[in-house]
């Protein structure tokens, strides 16, 4: 059997102006309401073309980005009100610097809100053999090396979950933010260390197992609670 590959290719300099334009708007370079440069000055400083310019606006603000107001000039747009799911493709894309307390709140906040539905779709689903590998992806949360690896076998563990739930929709949410969710945990392993991720987890997965849903959901309420304002907060690291 012939297979057959796509030509490689580099991105464009219009992906790569609107790749810079919205990292500097999601990471609060650009604040909502700012006024942007001149398209020209855009050209003459980023080095591109004004038809590259111009036409990575329109795309930008067709994406909830950017608002044009004609003979006025390019704002910053609030991207919560008027933003499509390309608008959270470009978010969960970022990677280019530290993302705002607002926006790791709101992510935070939001896997807080879909592990608590998928541990209510697995009540009473999890079998035997299913539990002894989530047992063991725990264990190797607890025995990884660096931060950076017990932050990788958290995604691992919660994915597996996502899997187990039967929801066909949820692992592929965890699959897109993995990038933003492992850089989150191995900010808290570090501050907190890899035990008390191993801990959070363990606990997690043995009122599973034990089919005590109500108290797994309150535990994981009670767990964002402390990342976000209790002692094993996050913030303050730069």
């Amino acid at each position: 059997m012939t297979v057959e590959f796509k030509k490689l290719q580099t991105p464009t300099l219009k992906e790569l102006f609107i790749s810079q334009i919205e990292h500097m708007i999601i990471s609060g370079q650009f604040e909502i309401g700012t006024k942007l440069p001149s398209e020209r000055e855009l050209s003459q400083r980023m080095g591109v073309s004004r038809a590259i310019v111009n036409s990575g606006i329109a795309e930008m603000a067709r994406k909830g980005f950017i608002e044009i107001r004609p003979r006025v000039g390019n704002f910053v747009a609030d991207y919560r009100r008027n933003g499509t799911l390309e608008t959270l493709v470009s978010i969960m894309k970022y990677n280019g610097g530290t993302l705002r307390h607002a926006e790791i709140k709101s992510l935070i906040e939001f896997r807080c809100v879909v592990d608590n539905m998928v541990i209510q779709l697995i009540d009473g689903k999890l079998t035997e053999e299913q539990y002894a590998e989530l047992k063991n992806i725990v264990e190797k949360i607890g025995t990884s090396s660096t931060p950076a690896e017990a932050a990788e076998n958290t995604h691992v563990f919660h994915h597996e979950l996502a899997l187990i739930s039967g929801n066909t929709i949820v692992p592929l949410i965890y699959a897109s933010f993995a990038s933003t969710s492992t850089h989150l945990w191995e900010r808290y392993a570090r501050k907190n260390g890899i035990d008390r991720l191993h801990d959070n987890c363990s606990i997690l997965l043995d009122y599973i197992h034990s089919g005590r849903t109500e108290e797994a959901v309150a535990w994981k309420l009670k767990y964002t609670e402390d990342v976000l304002y209790g002692e094993t907060q996050i913030f303050d690291e730069n």
